[in-house]
């Protein structure tokens, strides 16, 4: 339909961008300290039910949301210590198979770290209180 709109208005359609596909990891296979994207959330066991499901999504694992797998608990095992987006989670390990990531994208890295954030940062660390009357 929409190409039809475009059609009418004598717009040139937009260009797709077509990415590679590449084979989604899940976030219990990360390394510790590893950085990714959540791609997806699927259930990966049968201990794992769409209100789990449900759940991840809520708390903050959905598509397009960076993700860093912390550390392991005692023995490299559970619980998974994960930060996303700025919160920590920890997370079963049947929890973390649910999880598909993707490699960090370094431009995404690179709008974290954006330069108004920067300066807004240095501003707001070298504001001087305001004397007391």
């Amino acid at each position: 339909m929409i190409e039809n709109l475009i059609r009418m208005h004598g717009v040139a359609p937009p260009a797709v961008l077509h990415l590679p596909m590449t084979p989604a990891t899940r976030l219990d296979q990360l390394p510790d300290g590893a950085r990714a994207v959540v791609a997806r959330v699927v259930s990966a066991s049968p201990e794992v039910d769409a209100v789990a499901l449900r759940r991840l999504g809520e708390i903050g694992f959905i598509p397009g949301e960076p993700v860093q797998l912390l550390r392991r608990g005692p023995g490299g095992r559970e619980p998974l210590a994960v930060l996303v987006g700025d919160t920590l989670f920890a997370l079963r390990r049947v929890e973390a198979q649910c999880i598909e990531v993707e490699p960090e994208r370094p431009a995404a890295r690179a709008r974290a770290a954006s330069p108004g954030a920067t300066a807004a940062t240095e501003a707001a660390r070298t504001a001087q209180p305001e004397p007391a009357p």
